[in-house]
């Protein structure tokens, strides 16, 4: 026994009103060949013309929507197996937080660098600005990397009185 619910028994009243309609349009069908057949006059054989159109009509209906079903239905289960993401082995799951968090930290290392190369520079050049070049460059890697090392350290909790 299935649950009310299941799939399969929906599929089950599906398949069985299909299969009991095109029965009954063969039925029809055959009864317009037995009747036009015995009084053999035109206005019956019209009926199995028409008898016969409606047959392929609603097999051609039942065919075609029961093709287009399956293949929403390969659709719907190709995008939702795309759309779970599978655990591999060295699958890493990064928080949006921590992938913030480390773009941040790039920065500022790049920061680092580029101040760096200004301080080479500044020794090189020794011009009257370059003491003043190099203790704004030296002033800027400290700033940065006091900002750097709060990024690292763990949020320490907020407590207080939420206001709206």
């Amino acid at each position: 026994m299935e649950p009310l619910g299941s799939a399969s028994q929906g599929k089950k009243v599906t398949l069985n009103a299909s299969t009991l309609a095109m029965s009954v349009m063969v039925i029809v069908l055959l009864v317009a060949v037995v009747f036009a057949a015995n009084s053999n006059e035109i206005v019956g054989w019209f009926v199995v013309v028409i008898s016969a159109g409606w047959l392929l009509l609603a097999a051609f209906m039942m065919f075609g929507l029961k093709r287009g079903a399956d293949k929403i239905n390969n659709s719907l289960r190709e995008a939702t197996a795309a759309a779970t993401p599978r655990a591999q082995p060295g699958t890493v799951v990064v928080d949006e937080s921590t992938s913030q968090r480390d773009m941040k930290l790039d920065h500022s290392f790049k920061i680092v660098q580029v101040q760096a190369r200004v301080i080479s520079e500044q020794r090189e050049a020794k011009d009257a600005d370059s003491e003043g070049m190099i203790d704004r460059a030296l002033e800027t890697i400290q700033i940065t990397a006091a900002n750097a090392r709060d990024m690292i350290k763990p949020a320490k909790p907020m407590d207080g009185e939420i206001i709206d």
